[in-house]
């Protein structure tokens, strides 16, 4: 539950990242709709920012939102994310970034179909996936 900082040079976070995360998660690129391996992705576990490793979604708070991208209805509890108005493209949407190295990674809308009334719609190249162990000892 490490919620401290993390800062990196930009020539730092390109030697890190893959290409298509730096975009992403430092140039705000968004991925193609229906491409990203999370979009479909139903394992048990924790979503968690692939810039910094900081936990953001379980699996329980994912839903199928037929937009193109992984959607969730709620962040895990803590200051987990900041989000920010983003005027790009002529209107106005609201930008989610993670709270710990502030990048990029989604958008947030007040259309989700549960009682949240949010969908965080999230890059899957912004994300890596924890599964949780279910099995009994």
């Amino acid at each position: 539950n490490d919620t401290s900082k993390i800062s990196h040079s930009e020539e730092e976070w390109k030697e890190m990242l893959t290409p298509a995360r730096y975009e992403a998660l430092r140039k705000n690129a968004t991925e193609r709709p229906f491409s990203g391996k999370y979009y479909l992705y139903n394992e048990k576990g924790i979503y968690c920012c692939s810039g910094c490793g900081n936990n953001l979604f379980t699996s329980a708070m994912k839903f199928k939102s037929n937009c193109g991208w992984p959607s969730f209805d709620d962040v895990i509890k803590g200051e987990r994310i900041k989000t920010k108005f983003d005027h790009s493209f002529g209107s106005l949407r609201t930008e989610v970034s993670c709270s710990k190295c502030d990048s990029h990674l989604g958008y947030l809308f007040d259309d989700g179909p549960t009682s949240t009334h949010k969908r965080y719609s999230i890059n899957s190249v912004c994300l890596d996936f924890r599964k949780i162990n279910t099995r009994r000892k």
